[in-house]
């Protein structure tokens, strides 16, 4: 069995990892120089430790079986999001307002961040099987019941099954598939790619002194930078951290990178006190400027979550030996960690019934 799965986010690595246990052959490429997809953590530069996440952060492993599965098969802890006292709100009023807010039930944060996920998945593939900086350009029938993926280094590889585990959007406009239906075309146009215009902020600090002060961490603004933020501190106190989704819009955003860090540090301020105003460092990861994960038909649109796409991007394609898992091709939670999970799960498990039935 030997299957090229293309993309090294979570579905990717996932598909991968089950496809790996049953005996195939698999080779992951990834056009980006990392793996993990929209998963990213911010690491401290001489240890490496982890520090926080520059994409999503929460699962809800009590309302997600397939998260819940996944965690114990990998061995991920996780920990309660902080919610403790009140929330910051501003834009309703001359002032900023001190209430509380009440926390989603069952919502929880991983020990290490989602990475934990990815490096748990990848720890158990070999290096060489792992290729990254490696874009593809197309996709193709090669007329011997293989499938040829063309590099856009020049070189092609070819596979008995491909799993197509990048962003719908990103495959539509800039893979070459002429095998492709303009159904499934169409479809894999219409699905947004979730947070891919979105920005994340991460303030990092030596305490969370604003839980000295019955301060949750948490703000909600009506008018910015940030809209929404969220205590980000690690589970035993450190590295003490508050990260927020930025609300304005990509150009604005990255027309003045400095003045959107001023903007934000003054609204941390205004909102948690003086020693907000002073962070051992405040990075902001825009994933509107990624191109592995946004397309301008993302950016021309609302940013919109996924709901579950028509089963044209579920079924397999070009003779049953290409199919598509990403989170948002998931009939549960797409767009989220645990639809990313379960796309890459169902991809290989179809590809391996494909294999059996063959034989």
């Amino acid at each position: 069995m030997n299957i090229i799965v293309i993309g090294a986010g979570l579905s990717g690595l996932t598909a991968a990892r089950v496809l790996r246990d049953a005996g195939a052959d698999v080779l992951l490429i990834e056009a980006g120089a990392q793996i993990g997809g929209r998963i990213r953590a911010l690491y401290e530069q001489k240890t490496n430790e982890y520090l926080a996440d520059l994409g999503p952060t929460w699962i809800w492993p009590k309302y997600q079986p397939v998260v819940a599965k996944w965690a114990k098969t990998l061995g991920i802890e996780t920990f309660e999001q902080f919610n403790d006292g009140d929330a910051v709100i501003l834009g309703y009023g001359p002032a900023p307002l001190r209430q509380p807010l009440p926390g989603q039930n069952g919502m929880v944060r991983i020990v290490g961040g989602p990475t934990a996920l990815i490096d748990a998945l990848s720890n158990e593939m070999d290096a060489t099987n792992i290729r990254t900086s490696t874009p593809v350009s197309g996709i193709y029938e090669d007329g011997s019941k293989r499938v040829s993926v063309y590099l856009r280094s020049g070189e092609i590889l070819t596979a008995e099954n491909v799993i197509v585990s990048t962003p719908l959007r990103v495959a539509a406009l800039r893979l070459e598939m002429p095998w492709a239906p303009q159904a499934l075309l169409d479809a894999m146009r219409r699905t947004p790619t979730w947070m891919s215009t979105h920005a994340k902020a991460v303030a990092l600090y030596d305490q969370p002194f604003w839980r000295d002060a019955g301060l949750a961490g948490r703000i909600a603004s009506r008018t910015g930078p940030l809209v929404e933020a969220h205590d980000h501190t690690g589970p035993d106190g450190t590295t003490a951290a508050i990260f927020g989704f930025i609300g304005w819009s990509p150009d604005v955003r990255q027309r003045d990178q400095d003045e959107l860090k001023r903007a934000i540090l003054k609204q941390l301020t205004e909102c948690f006190g003086p020693e907000a105003a002073n962070p051992m460092d405040l990075v902001v990861q825009d994933w509107a400027t990624n191109p592995n994960i946004v397309t301008n038909l993302d950016l021309s649109a609302l940013a919109n979550h996924p709901g579950v796409g028509p089963a044209i991007l579920r079924q397999a394609h070009l003779g049953g030996r290409v199919r598509f898992a990403v989170s948002e091709t998931s009939e549960i939670s797409p767009g989220l960690i645990e639809g990313a999970l379960a796309a890459g799960e169902r991809a290989a498990k179809d590809v391996l019934a494909h294999i059996s039935h063959e034989f």
